[in-house]
């Protein structure tokens, strides 16, 4: 498994008071996708005769909505080819390209173990969010696992943080939402839920503390603390 990466640490603030639901982001959050989504980027690229940059100049497209990441790379009216032509490799290789980030699986053990209900929601596609859970041995941990559709609906953090809570009939304020990226952060900022930002990942600080984001967790292991940790 990857070693996550450990930006300068500072301080880690803990909720004061505990969730009893917990969201987590999938990619950059609980797995390490980078091989996967950079390959299958680089090979959508190659097919629309475009310039192929390597993999570590692809790393702001991890995390993103898919056809935001292709309008920029070939614009608009190429976005949707671009992400044909990406599922054509995703769906057989790619989604398998992945691997769990070390200290998840005991992280998650011990936040069921403190009575949370823990969920994924993700804006990649339900059919791959089910499939990558199931083939890393994560299925388990999670009630239910919310990701969008392969029309593009639900792709937006906010709308579907929006649809987990009404249908599982959750307060906001009960639940706290897991992610890398800023767009993790808006979508729960959105919905009036809780937020921590997961630094391991692929989002800077920055980015995350612009999109409102004020707790961060440094490591997998720090998420016991920052979730669980609150009196």
């Amino acid at each position: 498994m990857p070693t996550p990466r450990r930006p300068h640490a500072d301080p880690m603030p803990t909720s004061p008071r505990a969730p009893s639901v917990v969201l987590f982001d999938l990619d950059g959050t609980l797995t390490d996708p980078k091989p996967g989504i950079t390959g299958c980027i680089q090979y959508a690229l190659e097919r629309l005769g475009e310039p192929v940059p390597g993999p570590d100049a692809l790393e702001w497209c991890i995390g993103p909505p898919l056809f935001d990441s292709f309008e920029k790379l070939v614009g608009v009216e190429r976005a949707g080819q671009g992400v044909d032509f990406y599922r054509e490799r995703f769906g057989d290789v790619g989604l398998f390209e992945n691997e769990v980030y070390s200290g998840i699986p005991a992280a998650l053990s011990t936040l069921l173990e403190c009575d949370l209900r823990l969920f994924v929601a993700s804006s990649k596609p339900k059919v791959y969010v089910d499939r990558i859970l199931e083939h890393f041995d994560l299925v388990g941990f999670f009630e239910k696992v919310y990701g969008s559709n392969l029309d593009g609906t639900k792709v937006d953090k906010r709308e579907l943080l929006s649809h987990a809570l009404a249908t599982e009939r959750v307060v906001a304020a009960e639940a706290t939402m897991v992610g890398d990226r800023g767009a993790d952060a808006i979508g729960a900022a959105h919905n009036g839920m809780p937020f921590v930002g997961a630094l391991y990942g692929y989002g800077s600080r920055e980015e995350l503390h612009e999109a409102g984001a004020t707790r961060f967790a440094m490591h997998p292991a720090d998420l016991v603390s920052s979730l669980a940790g609150g009196s």
